[in-house]
């Protein structure tokens, strides 16, 4: 578990949140070997607890469970699942605070961020406890005579979930809520960086009254863990959160077993900025878009394109509002917190080393804070030419390249030329220009003049090699389900 003078300092009230075993069978177990995997405070380096590292027997233990959970499960009423996710949800909102600090010390974000994740997480839980009651059978009119036409919706079996270390509450219940609400047993895998969020989750889940097999938390490195489902047919889904170069790896480890796939992978979003925009929203919404979880998400911005009349306008307004962001440890309340690990540091002073050495213009930062091994100052690179590796990289941290453009086909060919295509984001004020433009980029989510466009009634996910299917809203539920068609003749 947690040190117990690290948790005195940061005053996690319910100490039962904080768990070091899995859970899976409606038992908290550590691994039958005793290994363990230490967890460190990104803001700090300090050891926070170990937890249990489980093998690959112990893995596929965890499927048992939730296989011989699933056949009461998928014909449990409706109402009752819904009620115990209504359950879970109202144990998520009473110990909100609890959960946020416990994800800022194991991922380092801002305290209000995480006080955000934390509703965001339940948002989720809240929605499929709502929609789960909903999938109906559809009638469809007969192409035979004498014949009735059914289309059932029923769950695909048992799931398997892999979520990130970047939003380690919400990425596990938007896919584990829309999994159990369409009667699906799941097996979840919380990165090995932070692990506690999602075992606080399972302990809330537990005291719900969620029943042993349903929901399995299983602790450990991902190449000992996750092979085992990806092998095994009794998986029937899978669906993973994560980089683009591991999602590939997934799909090629799943095609034996013929899983449905649900993958929401790397992202390279542009923000374009055109000359009629209101260009202090432009900059406020780019600085959010940019900087959000130290800009360690997919929906970060990764590229900013400016239109050229409005170019030093914005550099000078978007570095002064960069510039005037704070950094600090996660319980202090920053802007700005560590980034995750050293290999996270490493890529952005690689990405601003190779953008300088190819012409482009450091306007502010640049380099490692003095708080500590983790933390990198807001960074504003201007004149980034698109030979610059950050032009084709995801960065996952806080720089930002602004380049010029000139025409509304040339920045929609730039915004395009990425095997990526998860978030744009527009601003403009012409209602033409609005809707070519929306249409054009080859992106499954458009923003504009606005940042946030997230949460459970959407549905979540790009194109390209940004993933495959959608997270949230019904579509969410139904990655989970079966369609069935029963034909009846009533001669």
């Amino acid at each position: 578990m947690l040190d117990d003078a690290i948790t005195t300092r940061v005053e996690i009230g319910d100490k039962r949140l904080v768990r070091d075993q899995s859970y899976f069978g409606g038992e908290w177990r550590a691994a039958a070997s005793g290994e363990t995997i230490a967890v460190y405070e990104p803001a700090s380096g300090d050891r926070l607890g170990e937890v249990a590292s489980l093998s690959a027997e112990d893995s596929a233990k965890a499927v048992d469970a939730a296989q011989a959970a699933f056949a009461d499960w998928s014909m449990t009423l409706p109402q009752e699942r819904a009620a115990i996710l209504r359950r879970w949800f109202d144990l998520m909102i009473e110990h909100k605070e609890d959960l946020a600090r416990i994800m800022v010390l194991e991922q380092g974000k801002p305290l209000s961020e995480a006080r955000g994740e934390i509703d965001y997480a339940a948002s989720f839980v809240e929605y499929y406890a709502e929609e789960t009651k909903r999938p109906n059978i559809e009638g469809v009119t007969s192409h035979l005579p004498d014949a009735e036409v059914e289309l059932w919706l029923e769950p695909v079996g048992v799931a398997a979930l892999i979520t990130p270390w970047n939003f380690p509450s919400a990425m596990l219940t938007r896919k584990a809520a829309a999994a159990i609400a369409a009667g699906c047993t799941v097996v979840a895998h919380p990165s090995q960086e932070t692990p506690f969020s999602a075992l606080a989750l399972a302990e809330l889940a537990e005291r719900a009254g969620m029943p042993a097999g349903v929901f399995n938390v299983i602790t450990g490195r991902a190449p000992t863990v996750v092979p085992p489902w990806t092998q095994d047919a009794r998986v029937r889904a899978l669906s993973f959160t994560g980089s683009t170069e591991v999602g590939r790896l997934l799909y090629r480890q799943s095609a034996d077993t013929v899983k449905k796939l649900v993958m929401e992978l790397g992202g390279h979003a542009p923000v374009i900025v055109f000359e009629d925009a209101d260009l202090d929203a432009a900059v406020e919404e780019a600085i959010k878009a940019k900087f959000a979880t130290s800009g360690q998400d997919c929906l970060g911005a990764n590229r900013i394109y400016v239109e050229r009349p409005v170019y030093d306008a914005f550099c000078q307004r978007f570095a002064e509002a960069t510039q005037a962001l704070t950094l600090g440890r996660g319980m202090d309340d920053p802007d700005i917190g560590p980034l995750m690990n050293e290999k996270a540091v490493a890529k952005q002073e690689h990405h601003v080393a190779d953008a300088l050495d190819k012409g482009a213009r450091l306007v502010c930062g640049g380099k490692r804070h003095e708080l500590g091994a983790l933390f990198y100052e807001p960074t504003v690179l201007a004149d980034v030419p698109d030979a610059a590796r950050i032009m084709h990289e995801e960065t996952f941290g806080p720089v930002a390249p602004i380049t010029p453009f000139d025409t509304e086909e040339e920045v929609v060919a730039r915004a395009n030329d990425t095997e990526f295509g998860l978030v744009a984001y527009v601003h403009s004020h012409d209602p033409r220009r609005i809707y070519r433009v929306a249409r054009a980029l080859q992106f499954g989510m458009v923003a504009v003049n606005r940042t946030k466009v997230t949460g459970a009634p959407i549905p979540f996910g790009g194109v390209k090699q940004s993933g495959l299917g959608r997270e949230g809203a019904r579509r969410g539920m139904e990655e989970f389900m079966e369609i069935k068609y029963v034909c009846r003749d009533w001669a």
